[in-house]
């Protein structure tokens, strides 16, 4: 997505590149969405002692943390 959008900055994108750039904001907002979801319901779980709650959506966060790390090396 940021060489798309470094390309965008110099020249106007090719209709697949419009597409290569559409799909990876499309995954870029479920991953916020997610990960904004995940975080909140960590807050609730700290904020009602339920600890057990709070460690599985930390381990999920990791989980998506490392999703996206792994999808970003398949592309390089």
């Amino acid at each position: 997505m940021a060489e798309l959008w470094t390309i965008s900055n110099q020249r106007s994108l090719k209709n697949s590149e419009k597409l290569e750039m559409e799909i990876c904001q499309q995954a870029n907002v479920i991953y916020c969405w997610d990960w904004a979801w995940f975080k909140q319901l960590s807050l609730i779980a700290d904020e009602t002692n339920d600890i057990k709650m709070q460690h599985e959506l930390c381990a999920r966060l990791e989980e998506l943390h490392w999703e996206v790390m792994v999808s970003d090396t398949e592309t390089l």
